[in-house]
């Protein structure tokens, strides 16, 4: 098959007009019309209809257009491999991580890695979606567990616990409960069961659900859990990466925990040799080894101060 006409049927089918594909292909309307109609003939199939608003695939032609998209994404992942310099870090690094691990964690520690290899581009991706690694929604994802996609390379990193936190402020005005029973005096505040989330959270929230609360806020990301926190509207169900970054809340009920949720960092097999990918894993790392120095840190000041 013509590898130049499979390029510019890619372009029409994603411009939905030959005029618009032509403008981005530097090629007149007739000569784009000819190629078309010659992959057609040699494929002997109809892979547009023409209408005039427009060009709508055939049947046929979806099939054609899926695997032109998937070729598009391979070979752009084949140049972004060649284009990684051995000796400069530089260019778009696609990242995606949940909600609450990204704004909470992630971005307050990029300017680090900024610092290092200004001529980095990162797009961070929030969202909660598992985003198609292989497929190349995203260069490298930080999960919530383990990924279950073929073809990547893993790193656990480390694992995440959902407790209770409140403010200072909160607790001297509604006192610290000191049981699950005691939380009926207080307003909950959670992502919002029905949304998106970390299955061990979930099952933490439901578990105080039961205790009939009054008052509760739900949310629909922990960013917006913390910030209720911070501004001591409640107790707040949180992962327990967010105490060393914020002063503003304490922990509560110390034996109230979810079970552990492990962290994962992936990228694609054929992307193993990336000097981007690999300087932002080893970067991860590093802030993650120094997370846990601060955190035994302030356990040791903590223990110093009760005894």
């Amino acid at each position: 098959m013509d590898w130049d006409k499979l390029r510019i049927f890619h372009a029409v089918a994603g411009a939905g007009s030959l005029t618009h594909a032509g403008d981005t292909l530097h090629l007149s309307q007739s000569a784009v019309s000819r190629q078309i109609r010659s992959l057609e003939e040699s494929l002997n199939t109809i892979l547009f209809h023409r209408h005039a608003r427009g060009l709508i695939l055939t049947e046929q032609g979806e099939l054609l257009f899926d695997a032109t998209i998937s070729m598009s994404k391979r070979i752009d992942a084949a140049s972004a491999r060649i284009k990684d310099s051995e000796e400069e870090i530089y260019g778009e690094l696609r990242v995606t991580t949940t909600i609450g691990f990204g704004s909470l964690w992630l971005a307050p520690r990029l300017p680090k890695l900024y610092d290092d290899y200004p001529q980095l581009k990162i797009d961070l991706m929030l969202e909660e979606r598992v985003l198609d690694l292989p497929m190349r929604e995203a260069d490298v994802a930080i999960r919530m567990k383990e990924p279950s996609q073929a073809d990547l390379i893993r790193k656990r990193l480390m694992t995440v616990r959902m407790r209770l936190y409140a403010s200072p402020r909160y607790l001297s005005q509604n006192g610290n409960p000191q049981t699950l029973e005691d939380m009926k005096k207080h307003r909950l505040i959670c992502q919002n069961p029905k949304s998106a989330q970390v299955g061990a959270g979930l099952e933490l929230v439901q578990k105080l659900i039961k205790y009939n609360l009054p008052s509760m806020l739900t949310v629909n990301n922990y960013f917006g859990v913390l910030q209720a926190v911070i501004h001591d509207l409640g107790i707040g169900v949180l992962p327990d990466y967010v105490t060393q970054d914020f002063d503003g809340v304490q922990r509560v009920l110390k034996d109230v925990e979810s079970v552990e949720v492990p962290v994962y960092l992936a990228y694609p097999e054929e992307l193993r040799h990336s000097k981007k990918i690999e300087t932002f894993r080893d970067f991860v790392q590093d802030e993650i080894i120094e997370h846990r120095k601060k955190i035994k840190l302030g356990q040791d000041k903590a223990n110093l101060r009760a005894s």
